[in-house]
């Protein structure tokens, strides 16, 4: 679905008018395209805490520029297109000046579509309240940074858990490349891998793994399934019997697998462990379907309030459990769930679709640390708005609505949420557990 303002105020008449009148002026963002360099490149390394080693290690082929001091009175004129501050170090408050002193003078260095990644270390890792305090002040400033910088950037703070510095790499070429156009705002956790990660081929990290994706046949669970061909898995696509032919048209696109499953069948488990004892098991599973029966809850049908928590919460739970406890996923597996803004922030008329997903929150958050004693991840991400068949049925102003009432002032492709779902299925991930991660443009609502 096309954007008709963001075309209008990139063209040459619609820049000026913009500027005239002071209208929202988003850029279209860059999204990652096969054979691009990976990594932001030139970008600044700063700050001198416990990860500034590993974190030139992974930079090691890029281009690395000084950072300026505040002292400087003339700017730079050199842009960058990434800066990483490592924060892991600050003790108390009155180290914080430090990162107003490096964000202060060289904000202005950075260039458009911008990458800025934060690390800390977390507060119940803290050694006393002093340090604790300051290292939660970094979620306030990341965020707000978020907003201020505009331009197309994006701003993430990443706590490294101490010993788990080595879970750092997946994240940080996550978030430093265009992968996370729309992802912008997130404070991530790492802690010591569930798993020992395997030599990783950066191009091609699931060459040689079965992923498993339902709702598969269109929208955003198509786009996971080719980004994770695209990256070398062999998906098996899921949905309803009756997307039978989009969803063969849709595995044939990605040189997968079509299967046919109801997973709210009363035997949809038994057919998941007949079909895991003939097949084997998988490496990653995204659980993406999802349906939506919109009502007030003063008219909603009781066949609407259940439908929706089946489809979207039962499901889930019942497949992951099973997986689980029959030896369905591998070690070193992920479990990947779709959550939504929805079920973070509520939504007028959506009390059944809202309930469901944050119940697939508190799935993510309990089954985590159960699947870690089998070195698998559990983790989910939450969608604001996305270009999809489902957001086009809305009514215009509140759609209009919907894509600017973000940081990036624009509604998000299915390619932003298939990105980040990669990268927390990624063999290198094994850090990530429990979270969940918006893939909203900084929404405003639930912030």
């Amino acid at each position: 679905m096309s954007d008709s303002y963001l075309s209008f105020v990139n063209s040459a008449w619609g820049r000026r008018l913009a500027q005239t009148i002071g209208l929202p002026q988003p850029l279209p963002l860059q999204r990652h395209r096969s054979g691009q360099q990976g990594l932001a490149n030139p970008v600044i390394i700063a700050g001198a805490g416990r990860l500034a080693d590993e974190v030139r290690r992974i930079f090691k082929a890029t281009d690395t520029v000084p950072a300026q001091a505040a002292t400087l009175k003339a700017p730079s004129t050199v842009k960058v297109q990434g800066a990483v501050f490592d924060a892991s170090a600050v003790l108390d408050l009155k180290q914080l000046d430090e990162l107003y002193e490096f964000f202060h003078a060289n904000a202005r260095r950075l260039g458009l579509h911008a990458r800025v990644v934060v690390l800390g270390t977390a507060p119940e890792h803290c050694q006393d309240l002093p340090q604790a305090i300051a290292q939660r002040a970094l979620e306030g400033l990341v965020r707000s940074l978020a907003k201020e910088l505009r331009r197309a950037i994006t701003v993430q703070l990443i706590y490294v858990a101490p010993g788990a510095e080595q879970a750092l790499e997946s994240s940080l070429r996550f978030f430093l490349s265009r992968r996370s156009a729309y992802v912008s705002g997130q404070v991530v956790r790492l802690e010591q891998p569930v798993d020992a990660a395997p030599a990783i081929n950066w191009d091609k990290p699931f060459s040689g793994r079965r992923a498993l994706v339902t709702g598969a046949s269109r929208g955003i669970g198509l786009a996971i399934a080719q980004v994770l061909a695209r990256d070398g898995a062999h998906v098996v696509c899921v949905d309803v019997p009756q997307a039978l032919p989009s969803l063969e048209q849709a595995a044939s696109r990605v040189g997968g697998h079509a299967w046919a499953l109801d997973i709210t069948a009363a035997d949809a488990v038994q057919q998941l462990q007949a079909y895991v004892a003939e097949h084997g098991a998988f490496d990653v599973v995204v659980h993406n379907a999802g349906i939506t029966r919109d009502k007030t809850i003063a008219k909603m049908t009781e066949t609407a309030w259940r439908s929706v928590l089946a489809v979207n919460l039962e499901a889930p739970l019942h497949l992951s459990q099973a997986l689980l406890q029959g030896q369905g996923l591998n070690a070193g597996g992920r479990v990947v769930c779709v959550s939504s803004i929805s079920g973070i922030a509520g939504n007028l008329g959506q009390s059944n679709y809202a309930t469901s997903k944050a119940g697939v929150i508190g799935l993510v958050q309990g089954l985590a640390p159960v699947a870690a004693a089998r070195q698998v991840t559990v983790n989910g991400v939450a969608p604001g708005f996305i270009e999809t068949q489902m957001t086009a049925k809305i009514p215009l102003m509140i759609r209009e609505a919907g894509r600017r009432m973000n940081s990036l002032s624009q509604g998000g492709q299915p390619i932003d949420v298939a990105e980040t779902i990669a990268w927390l299925a990624h063999p290198a991930s094994g850090g990530v557990n429990g979270q969940v991660v918006r893939v909203c443009g900084q929404s405003l609502l639930g912030a």
